[in-house]
């Protein structure tokens, strides 16, 4: 959900007492597109102003950004004019999407001077700028385009400053007979969320939609299947809604969406009946609500970025491997027709007496299959018989060394296969940038990535070996943290969340007695279930438990009658060249299980954080 007109109206109401007075103290440009005020009043407070394309906003905020070394001119442009001055009026117009903040300052000259910082929230188009209200020039903006850009305005310093184009829709209305007549202005057979949004300022879709959901319509109901009474209590809904001005209190409300993995979805200044089957968190302020909102909102961009930029990584690595396999592939096919050399040259040789000399081929009885037809086999004429059976031993030769070699290497190649399909997993399954960064880090213990989480190669001294930077890499200075469930019996069980925890849970963490759990050939988590001394399995319950959460944390989730083995944890074994997470074992049984929807929930919910 966006900052819309109304939203921003009841935070600027919100806000303006603890701000009005304010001294700026410290200005600060963290980000290409965000500037942060540090302001003294009775306190220390810190306002955030966003002009980003994405999450456009003010509020306070607790978050203290890393500043870059040198500040950006437009943060040298505010500390200029704006560093020990007083906020005096925070301003906003019918329900636009502008902000408007005044600071008095004194001037070069020692003059006090009123100066207008604009925050416009438009999207694409949201921009911070900065002008002189006694000149309406313009100082600087975060963002400066000329007429090549906007035929409208120009923002550079120096231009008259322009307001945004008004969009012509009507402020909030206490008449009803005039509300009436602003929705009659369209065609009656469009919806009225969206004549609500054309004709009404400070409208977003979202706010439309609460109110005709608060009227008792439908979303999709158009104008002309509304009665008077409908009408009646559509403007009922709109005038509490749309009005900060009449309705001044606020309930401010976050709203998630379902398990497993709980996300923000929307914010409202009011509880929304349009989210009420969602989680919702109520906050004290909403100020609160917005910066808690677009704080995580932040955390699932970055989140975001960095997943894509390792799966890239790893999907480039995943395609170059399959083009490996198709080559290794080939050349096995062609070795295995070459097999068949072998027995031409013992055909030639066994008949050399029968062979003229510069003949083109020989045609022979195949005395390995008497019920076959005559071998027919093609000649070099040049050279003689003996010669052309040496030349046929030569390509079997070859053809049996390319086999033995091709298949040690096509073992190797789909091994890699496979780790690659558990990284691209692991990479889905991540839901912080600390898991990220951990398969980051087993990246560049094999080599896939390069840079600072590598252990530079140095100098070899007397007795000592030089370092392999592809095989040594940073750990984690951190203990592994992977899930923990609890079973219906209340029996702890473990999960992995990525290559370096399935590690440290299967070979380091569990006891040689605890029970492994891991889904047959699909690649997955390691699960673990700690057993008591003397207990060689745990409950069944528990049992199917862990083999459903095995399921769920793997490619298999949602298929039925999945494989799912189990074994002490003394029976795994990590070759020597094993990739991370992979492990081997030779005593095992096998479950085959659908999980239960109700039961996995019921886990999922036992999740302990």
């Amino acid at each position: 959900m966006a900052l819309d007109g109304v939203t921003l109206a009841y935070l600027v109401k919100e806000l303006a007492p603890l701000l009005i007075g304010a001294r700026i103290d410290k200005i600060f440009q963290p980000e290409k597109e965000e500037v942060h005020f540090q302001l003294r009043q009775q306190g220390s407070r810190r306002l955030l102003l966003s002009a980003s394309a994405t999450s456009p906003r003010f509020h306070l905020t607790q978050e203290n950004k890393k500043n870059p070394t040198s500040p950006p001119m437009f943060c040298m442009i505010l500390r200029k004019h704006l560093e020990g001055g007083k906020l005096v009026s925070l301003q906003q117009s019918e329900l636009e999407r502008v902000v408007t903040f005044e600071f008095q300052n004194y001037n070069d000259r020692g003059d006090l001077v009123s100066l207008h910082l604009h925050l416009e929230i438009m999207g694409k188009h949201s921009n911070l700028i900065l002008v002189d209200p006694s000149t309406n020039t313009i100082l600087d903006g975060l963002k400066r385009y000329s007429h090549a850009l906007s035929h409208y305005r120009e923002v550079l310093p120096g231009r008259p400053y322009l307001t945004p184009p008004s969009q012509g829709k009507q402020p909030p209305l206490e008449d009803e007979e005039l509300w009436r007549q602003t929705l009659y202005e369209e065609a009656i057979d469009r919806p009225i969320t969206g004549i609500l949004l054309a004709r009404f300022a400070g409208i977003s879709p979202e706010l439309a939609r609460e109110i005709v959901i608060q009227a008792g319509s439908n979303t999709e109901t158009l104008l002309q299947q509304c009665g008077d009474i409908d009408l009646s209590r559509l403007f009922q809904a709109y005038r509490r809604l749309s009005n900060p001005e009449g309705f001044p209190e606020t309930q401010p409300c976050l709203y998630y969406n379902s398990a497993p993995r709980p996300q923000l979805v929307a914010f409202s200044f009011v509880p929304f009946q349009q989210y009420q089957e969602l989680r919702i968190e109520r906050f004290p302020s909403l100020n609160d609500a917005i910066q808690s909102f677009y704080q995580s909102k932040s955390g699932n961009n970055s989140l975001e970025s960095k997943r894509g930029s390792l799966r890239k990584i790893v999907q480039e690595q995943y395609t170059h491997t399959r083009k490996k396999l198709k080559i290794y592939n080939e050349a096995e096919a062609n070795a295995q027709n070459g097999l068949a050399y072998q027995r031409w040259g013992e055909l030639l040789t066994a008949n050399l007496y029968r062979i003229p000399s510069g003949a083109s081929e020989a045609i022979l009885e195949d005395y390995y299959d008497p019920s076959a037809p005559s071998a027919v086999i093609p000649l070099n004429p040049h050279i003689s018989a003996i010669d052309n059976a040496q030349r046929y031993y030569k390509l079997y030769n070859k053809a049996k060394t390319t086999l033995l070699k091709t298949k040690e290497l096509k073992e190797n190649t789909l091994e890699e296969i496979n780790y690659l399909e558990t990284l691209r997993y692991n990479l889905d399954q991540a839901s912080s940038l600390k898991e990220l960064d951990e398969i980051h880090v087993e990246l560049a213990g094999q080599g896939y990535v390069a840079g600072k989480h590598l252990k530079k190669e140095i100098p070899a001294k007397k007795g000592r070996t030089k370092l392999n930077a592809k095989a040594k890499a940073k750990s984690p200075k951190e203990s592994p943290q992977p899930r923990v469930y609890r079973s219906s019996q209340d029996r702890v069980i473990f999960v992995g969340k990525n290559n370096a925890q399935n590690d440290w849970l299967s070979l380091r963490k569990g006891k040689p007695n605890d029970l492994w759990l891991h889904t047959k050939v699909i690649p997955g988590s390691h699960v673990l279930i700690p057993l008591e001394e003397g207990e060689e399995f745990p409950d069944d319950a528990t049992l199917e438990e862990a083999a459903a959460l095995a399921i769920y944390y793997s490619q298999a989730r949602g298929s039925s009658q999945v494989a799912v083995d189990y074994t002490h944890v003394k029976q795994l074994k990590k070759p020597n060249s094993a990739k991370p997470g992979m492990v081997v074992y030779d005593q095992n049984w096998t479950l085959y299980l659908t999980p239960k929807q109700e039961i996995l929930e019921r886990l999922l919910d036992s999740e302990e954080f």
